[in-house]
């Protein structure tokens, strides 16, 4: 199968609360989220965060919007206060979440 970054289907956006990062995934159309939902797991985040996600994370489905709410747990050094990360509160947590690769059908047509 042929593979695209993730940013060829979906926008994102980050988030923090002490040492969780959020990553916020809106698919650009209905058929780019059913290639998402498939693909983006817990284990492929974990992978492609590498040491950065140290704990468990979680994904959290939102069909109604095309989306997906990806949580990290111990993923920021400690947290804002804490960390010595130069990206304290995870704000490029999205944007290293647009380059996973992702699986795509053959002949596949980006929609964004």
């Amino acid at each position: 199968m042929p593979k695209v970054l993730l940013k060829e289907l979906a926008y994102t956006r980050s988030g923090d609360k002490g040492d969780i990062s959020n990553v916020g995934i809106l698919a650009f159309s209905e058929s780019n989220f059913e290639i998402l939902r498939k693909q983006v797991t817990p284990q492929r985040v974990k992978e492609h965060y590498k040491d950065l996600a140290k704990g468990e994370v979680k994904v959290y489905e939102m069909p109604n919007i095309d989306a997906l709410q990806v949580v990290m747990y111990n993923a920021l050094g400690g947290g804002a206060t804490k960390t010595l990360r130069w990206d304290e509160t995870g704000k490029s947590m999205c944007l290293a979440m647009l380059y996973m690769e992702i699986e795509v059908p053959d002949g596949f047509q980006v929609d964004g």
